[in-house]
């Protein structure tokens, strides 16, 4: 009988805990961070679930995540929350064409960010030409992720969701299964409703595919975090792509 092999364990972001309150959560960023000055910026360590600058907050700086996780969401009217992009190390945030951010900017785990001058950025063709190539990889992303709000099922958007958690495959230098085996455990860092407001879909909708993808064999849920992928192939076949 062949020895069993191990799923190989994937950590992709630290444990998000629920949503606290907003009377709850920590004072403005600018208020408590430790700075270092950088030749060209300032580096600044930002708490969990801290807003970095908010929708209509006066847009004097940019921004470049050097480790951890932020969501850029915006809010409707009525209180409707849609996360708009998903940022991890070395992606760029703070741009807009207005005077004013045109969404807020939210960490999901404690990160180091580095802040940037907007004008220092603007008179700066080196730095401008070494932040632009991390925006060029962003807007590639965000292309896909228009495909996905505007075409794929919420079956198709959690697996397409759980598959970015898998680094290293589902893309398009994807190393394909191993030898022997082709599972993983990844943890997903977000709440259920965060993972709802960036896939356009419903609390009930999201826990409704991640219970279809279980009574499938296809993954296993141990914790509220964590989801234990059984066939990676298999999942990422459901995302619509293949």
């Amino acid at each position: 009988m062949k020895p069993a092999i191990a799923p190989r364990t994937y950590s992709v972001a630290v444990e998000s805990p629920c949503r606290l309150p907003s009377s709850h959560r920590p004072a403005p960023v600018q208020a408590a961070l430790r700075r270092d000055e950088e030749p060209q910026g300032q580096r600044q360590r930002v708490g969990q679930h801290a807003h970095i600058f908010r929708e209509g907050d006066r847009a004097d700086r940019m921004f470049q995540l050097v480790d951890g996780a932020v969501m850029l969401y915006k809010l409707l009217p009525d209180g409707r929350r849609q996360v708009v992009e998903l940022l991890s190390a070395g992606d760029v945030f703070g741009l807009s064409a207005l005077p004013v951010y045109d969404c807020s900017a939210e960490t999901l785990v404690s990160c180091n960010v580095i802040a940037y001058e907007r004008a220092a950025v603007e008179h700066s063709p080196e730095l401008l030409r070494r932040l632009s190539s991390h925006v060029h990889a962003q807007l590639c992303a965000l292309h896909e992720h228009a495909v996905l709000l505007g075409r794929k099922s919420a079956l198709e958007r959690v697996a397409t969701f759980v598959m970015h958690c898998v680094p290293g495959r589902g893309g398009f230098d994807c190393a394909g299964p191993r030898c022997g085996g082709d599972s993983a455990v990844v943890r997903l860092g977000m709440t259920r409703q965060e993972i709802a407001d960036y896939l356009g879909l419903t609390l009930e909708t999201v826990s409704r595919a991640f219970s279809e993808l279980r009574r499938r064999g296809i993954i296993a849920i141990d914790k509220q975090e964590e989801v234990r992928v059984h066939d990676v192939c298999r999942i990422c076949q459901l995302t619509g792509a293949h």
